[in-house]
């Protein structure tokens, strides 16, 4: 089960000897080029994210491993791959790395296309119902082959004593081994994307209302 980091009782390196520990970070949105008002929540999130890491290395060991998603190749490609899909993930990686942190493959490589072909005939707008029935049935498995994929690869590297940061989206399946110990790693900058990603999604569901609404006025006027 995750912990809170801000609940844990300052424990020592020597209390978590012989176990296996993820520290998860979830991946928010982040575009190239986001919004003004968003920069700075993206900015305070990974800063926080950073510092959490940091304190729980300090206390329970240094990092080992490193998994992200969508990342199939292990090593130096892994850790190019990773620049390649998310820059400030890699910006966080760097330094343990740079200490021997070996980045692990998480994903299957054609798996994972599987799964962003069938999101993107999702995206797409289909309009029969045998095909968007296919292509929600085809995601759904794909995705939850992918994240049995993920977890049996985190059980084969993650050794005991081993400590790992996880970077995956918050809404992920894996159902982790019950020996390893995942600490969810939560700054309140994050509180803070959620809460404008929110209110984007609103916005963007009131623009959309708009023209249906004038269309029923205008014909309430016989306009």
């Amino acid at each position: 089960m995750s912990q809170e980091l801000g609940r844990i009782e300052r424990p020592t390196a020597e209390s978590f000897a012989g176990t296996r520990k993820i520290f998860l970070v979830p991946l928010v949105f982040s575009p190239s080029e986001p919004p003004a008002d968003y920069v700075g929540m993206l900015e305070r999130y990974w800063a926080g994210v950073r510092n959490q890491i940091r304190r729980l290395v300090e206390r329970t060991g240094p990092i080992a491993r490193i998994y992200h998603e969508g990342v199939f190749q292990s090593g130096a490609d892994g850790v190019k791959l990773i620049q390649q899909i998310n820059p400030r993930s890699h910006a966080l990686i760097a330094e343990y790395v740079e200490a021997d942190a070996k980045v692990e493959s998480l994903e299957d490589s054609e798996l994972f296309a599987e799964s962003v072909d069938w999101q993107r005939c999702l995206m797409a707008g289909l309009t029969s119902r045998k095909v968007l029935d296919l292509a929600v049935n085809g995601y759904r498995e794909a995705t939850r082959q992918r994240f049995d994929i993920m977890a049996k690869r985190i059980n084969d590297t993650l050794m005991p004593g081993e400590s790992a940061i996880l970077l995956i989206q918050e809404e992920h399946g894996i159902q982790f081994p019950k020996d390893i110990q995942v600490f969810y790693v939560s700054p309140p900058a994050l509180d803070e994307i959620h809460r404008w990603l929110r209110e984007r999604e609103e916005r963007a569901r009131r623009q959309e209302e708009k023209p249906a609404e004038s269309g029923s006025t205008a014909e309430a006027t016989g306009a």
